[in-house]
């Protein structure tokens, strides 16, 4: 096994890590992050954000809430699958394979997740979220994969030049 196999290896399951870590966070913990984020948002994004009033600020940050939430899903199951396709970007007797085991390593984690919120007080699980993140663990696959066809491009096109 290469070093750079069992490094993905050990990023996946730290992300996976990661993921059940905040995913174990009481429903109101979550929203206060998400209120957070919202509010960092608004100062960086808004104009004149800082000089809105407490109520004003807040109902943005809850406005916007819902997008901050499933884009975070998104995008922490994007890592997760650049991570996992990682794992298997070398495997050149996979071809077709290493595009979908990693998905579906992803997405079977995504659907593990959502069923353990049905026990964190405050969480639920959503078969829209393991849809989403599913999605977003394609995205990821996909950009892994495409990376890698350019660095075996660019090896081979090294070797042309070299032979």
């Amino acid at each position: 096994m290469t070093l750079r196999k069992k490094l993905f290896i050990i990023f996946t399951l730290i992300w996976m890590a990661f993921i059940f870590s905040f995913s174990s966070r009481s429903g109101d913990v979550s929203s206060q992050d998400s209120n957070h984020v919202g509010m960092i948002i608004g100062e960086v994004f808004v104009p004149g954000f800082e000089q809105w009033n407490n109520t004003k600020q807040n109902d943005f940050a809850n406005a916007i809430d819902h997008p901050i939430r499933k884009t975070a899903h998104a995008m922490e199951y994007a890592v997760l699958g650049f991570l996992t396709a990682g794992i298997f970007a070398d495997q050149k007797n996979l071809r077709k394979l290493r595009i979908f085991i990693p998905w579906l390593i992803a997405a079977g984690y995504a659907a593990t997740d959502e069923f353990h919120q049905l026990f964190v007080p405050g969480r639920s699980g959503q078969v829209s979220d393991v849809i989403l993140d599913s999605a977003g663990a394609a995205i990821g696959v996909l950009i892994m994969t495409g990376i890698e066809w350019l660095r075996v491009r660019k090896m081979a096109q090294k070797e042309g030049q070299n032979g």
